[in-house]
């Protein structure tokens, strides 16, 4: 069967609008199913009406906070809470799509309620929690306890370990004591600052959780 460049651009123009005509609701409703059985009335496919969460909604764009691969995804924030997440269809990463840990990002922060209501989720740790050496308690301290007690150590573990030259005799400068692991949840401004921070007190056991 020949087909000639003009009936080709035709039917590749049909195809096109009927696919458009399609997806803007032009297409014929469709019939009820007839019924199986003598005597029934036909199936008719059942309405719903159900107001949307995120119909009130700001959307607010941001980047998942998962891995290192820099997914976009849309918030919708109402009354300074995050009501709905989903995938940015304009991200040129994931152009809409969500990872199984991605699509559950909302859960997070929130879960709802039996009312329908975005609460907090109870399994969602928002305060410092100290366990104490060979204890088996949890206990709860300040942000500024726990800063001042992270830096002291921090300070006292690489005094101890510093090592200017190895066992050649080069310069080295480094403390093998301490690792630094890098996180997702940080843009790329806090981890060029984290780097730099890095390298200017001597670790050199470096990774991140995605390596990327």
């Amino acid at each position: 069967m020949k087909i000639s460049r003009r009936n080709f651009l035709w039917a590749a123009g049909a195809v096109v609008t009927g696919t458009l005509a399609a997806k803007l609701g032009c297409s014929p409703k469709e019939p009820p199913i007839e019924p199986t059985t003598p005597g029934e009335e036909p199936t008719v496919a059942p309405s719903f009406k159900e107001d949307l969460r995120i119909q009130y909604a700001q959307t607010v764009t941001s980047i998942c906070s998962y891995c290192g691969v820099g997914c976009g995804v849309l918030c919708f924030v109402e009354d300074g809470k995050i009501v709905a997440i989903e995938g940015d269809p304009d991200n040129p990463i994931n152009e809409g799509s969500l990872c199984s840990k991605g699509s559950a990002v909302f859960n997070k922060y929130y879960i709802y309620d039996e009312k329908g209501n975005a609460v907090v989720n109870p399994q969602r740790v928002q305060k410092v929690l100290y366990r104490a050496p060979r204890s088996s308690n949890w206990e709860e301290k300040s942000w500024d306890w726990a800063i001042n007690e992270i830096a002291k150590r921090f300070k006292a573990t690489r005094d101890a370990t510093f090592k200017e030259k190895n066992a050649a005799g080069a310069i080295v400068n480094r403390t093998e004591a301490i690792a630094w692991i890098g996180s997702a949840m940080c843009n790329n401004e806090e981890n060029y600052i984290y780097r730099k921070f890095v390298a200017a007190t001597g670790i050199v056991n470096q990774d991140h959780c995605a390596r990327l």
